[in-house]
């Protein structure tokens, strides 16, 4: 299980010095939120997106996977009203998913809790709405040869798919091998009624969990609140959890660098005592 940072953690650096930083903290790879790159990441050229991957490879990284994906351009929305809205972001969706391929990024989560917001009255049409941008995002997920995850979020973000059982309907309704779900600790934490190591008992053996990130439901990082990750770390083992883990943080005390030297010091300890034979 390869750790990586969400890389707007520590985005008043910028990528050459992201890279070198997480690198000497230990970290294997950057989960890239693509409005980091550029106010419009779906139209940076071949030579530009060739560029940042070079960066994070010269620093002995990879790219695990992109989030955040809707932020930029502005306006995007997969649940508006107006049919262009819509049309726009399922191709920059596409155009996300190739990013991602070039990048070499396996994975492209699928938050943006704003931009999939369903209108009180009009819950079913926007729901409707909601699966036809998958149905299009499984598609360009397999032009591009990368999985593309819906995460669930809570209620306290975003009205639409707030739980992994919601989240595994819709993609199984889908049926797409290219669109997955993924695990957001912090969410989870809050919204299911489950302990999380049986949801991921249920849930990664038949491949629908394909990604984690870890952040507490304070929203802090990893080991800065009451959430256990050592029982999910082993959970993920004993599951055969073969994705993943970005450490996603929203709140960064008192920066995020040290967040983000807090967070891996915390999973690499975890990581190294479950290794270590009693």
């Amino acid at each position: 299980m390869r750790l990586s940072l969400c890389n707007e953690v520590i985005c008043e650096l910028d990528l050459a010095e992201q890279c070198a930083f997480a690198a000497e903290l230990g970290y294997d790879g950057l989960e890239i939120a693509p409005f980091t790159l550029s106010e419009a990441p779906h139209l940076m050229s071949s030579a530009e997106r060739r560029a940042v991957r070079r960066q994070v490879e010269d620093a002995g990284l990879v790219i695990t996977s992109l989030h955040w994906l809707l932020v930029a351009p502005e306006g995007l929305s997969i649940t508006s009203a107006d049919p262009a809205v819509r049309h726009h972001t399922h191709a920059v969706m596409r155009e996300l998913c190739m990013l991602a391929g070039e990048l070499d990024a396996r994975v492209l989560v699928h938050g943006s809790p704003h931009q999939r917001m369903l209108t009180a009255g009009a819950e079913n049409e926007g729901m409707g709405w909601t699966m036809e941008a998958f149905a299009h995002a499984a598609r360009a997920a397999e032009e591009a040869d990368v999985i593309y995850c819906v995460e669930p979020l809570a209620a306290r973000e975003t009205n639409n798919i707030n739980t992994l059982a919601e989240a595994v309907t819709l993609v199984d309704e889908i049926g797409s091998k290219y669109l997955r779900t993924m695990l957001d600790t912090s969410a989870a934490g809050i919204t299911e009624t489950e302990p999380l190591e049986a949801l991921i008992a249920e849930y990664v053996p038949s491949g629908r969990i394909v990604h984690c990130q870890f952040n507490d439901p304070n929203r802090r990082g990893p080991g800065e609140g009451d959430m256990q990750f050592g029982p999910i770390l082993a959970a993920l083992e004993a599951a055969g959890y073969r994705g993943d883990i970005a450490v996603e943080p929203f709140v960064y005390k008192p920066n995020g660098q040290a967040t983000a030297a807090r967070a891996i010091g915390y999973l690499r300890g975890l990581m190294e005592r479950a290794a270590t034979p009693a």
